[in-house]
């Protein structure tokens, strides 16, 4: 019996140890799921995105953020379409943000936004609208610069900072020719192209304020055309690379080696410059754009906003975030401190902003990359010359893939001429070609109707264009 006992004693024992566990446990359970955080999910490529949420959460406790870092738009198109894992919050740049507002995936916060438009650069604030309504807030920009290797131009004897027109420019770069050197480089980029449209006064994209009616007017445009016809002469004279494609190894190690001399690019290009061609620090500095006719105006290449997806189911705390990160002075300076071009005017006017002299490298060393220039005061200024009334198409992201397969066979085609020429002159003058490859069979072998200019891409382009917007359903002018 007294076994018995002892065991009814040792049992209960346990079962008090087992409940008690079982109350810690259910404790500990209930302890994790005490985070009664709204959260929302934020889908970015920003570097500084990280600092940004930490600003964010620690000024609103009730929000919590989770981000994934990612661009492109296949994943988001890919969400959007199965309905699964959209997110709350998306950057976009600009040129795709009028996309996703014809197909109604963004939620409109005009009610929100009075008085913005004197908060931010006309160009920036013009770009997330469509019709009247804000689909977002602008979070950067990229006003086009001309960023010039100084020590290659004086080899030649040229003054970059005063070169003005697109014929400076040409004259520039047949000086820059005769020592081996390409005033810059373009294997085909369409958003390079559609930047220097708009910088030529083009404006071949309209859309009716009903988001339906489409016009493509490519090969009639003016500014179209001026572009065109200008570059075309520059690529056939070989005075730029085609043969490189930005940001490649090839075209980073031309670069800095001042084998590129130049390049037209938005006002984000100093800490990418810094972060990949550390070597030509000192040596670089940046100009107003060269323009046709020598006038202070310039476009957008580049910048991006952040907009609530319609699909949210929390889009207050999400309007709250972009709030912070786009117009909350904390968060447009953790941005810019990270490395991002401003879109409001309060930044591009800031004395310290505008005196700054230094680039920021990966180490966090303040390097003088442009040889102590204050180089955002040069930037600032052409944020605030980039013309007005451009407009993107409300398919732009497939217009700029179908680019490479249209346009692209032009750069191809003039490349290749552009070799023959150079091996036909060669042996002209006596010499040996280095380059072994048989061009003149590359040029045969090239379908009679891959062989096109500009302006022969423009045209198939144009063609591309009006097919497809008028099979997503728009009808095209």
């Amino acid at each position: 019996m007294g076994v018995v006992l002892k065991s009814a004693k040792l049992v209960k024992q346990l079962i008090a140890i087992c409940c008690a566990g079982v109350m810690a446990a259910s404790a500990a359970a209930c302890g994790a799921n005490t985070d009664t955080r709204t959260q929302i999910t934020v889908w970015s490529w920003e570097p500084s995105m990280k600092q940004v949420i930490a600003g964010f959460e620690k000024d609103n406790p009730d929000i919590h953020v989770v981000w994934k870092n990612t661009s492109g738009y296949d994943k988001l198109n890919n969400a959007i379409q199965d309905g699964y894992g959209i997110p709350d919050v998306v950057q976009l740049e600009y040129y795709a943000l009028r996309q996703y507002a014809v197909s109604s995936q963004l939620v409109p916060i005009t009610g929100r936004t009075e008085g913005y438009a004197d908060f931010y650069t006309p160009g920036t604030w013009a770009s997330v609208q469509l019709n009247g309504r804000v689909y977002g807030l602008p979070m950067d920009s990229g006003p086009m610069a001309f960023f010039y290797n100084n020590s290659v131009f004086e080899q030649v004897g040229v003054d970059a900072s005063k070169i003005r027109t697109w014929d400076d420019y040409y004259e520039a770069a047949k000086k820059l020719k005769k020592i081996g050197v390409y005033i810059t480089a373009d294997s085909g980029d369409a958003s390079f192209y559609d930047t220097m449209i708009w910088l030529a006064g083009g404006r071949p994209f309209s859309t009716s304020n009903d988001g339906k009616n489409v016009t493509i007017r490519l090969t009639e445009d003016k500014g179209t055309r001026e572009f065109t016809e200008f570059w075309q002469k520059m690529i056939d004279e070989g005075l730029v690379a085609t043969n490189l494609t930005s940001w490649s190894d090839r075209w980073k190690s031309a670069v800095g080696q001042g084998k590129v001399a130049s390049l037209f690019s938005g006002a984000w290009l100093p800490s990418l410059l810094m972060s990949d061609i550390p070597g030509a620090a000192g040596l670089w500095r940046v100009a107003q754009m060269p323009t046709p006719d020598g006038k202070a105006t310039t476009s957008e290449n580049g910048g991006s906003a952040l907009a609530v997806l319609q699909r949210s189911r929390k889009p207050e705390a999400s309007y709250r975030f972009i709030e912070y990160a786009c117009h909350n002075a904390k968060g447009i300076t953790t941005r810019v401190d990270g490395g991002a071009f401003p879109a409001d005017k309060n930044t591009l006017s800031d004395s310290k902003f505008l005196s700054k002299t230094t680039v920021t490298d990966d180490r966090g060393i303040e390097v003088p990359y442009f040889g102590g220039q204050e180089y955002n005061r040069v930037l600032s200024q052409a944020a605030e010359n980039v013309s007005t009334g451009y407009q993107y198409l409300p398919f732009e992201v497939y217009a700029r893939s179908d680019f490479r397969s249209t346009v692209g066979k032009a750069y191809k085609w003039s490349s290749l001429l552009r070799k023959e020429q150079n091996r036909l002159n060669i042996i002209a003058a006596g010499g040996q070609v280095s380059d072994t490859s048989n061009i003149g069979d590359a040029l045969k072998n090239t379908e009679s109707s891959d062989r096109i200019k500009l302006k022969g891409g423009i045209a198939l382009w144009q063609k591309d264009l009006k097919e497809y917007g008028a099979n997503q359903g728009f009808t095209i002018q």
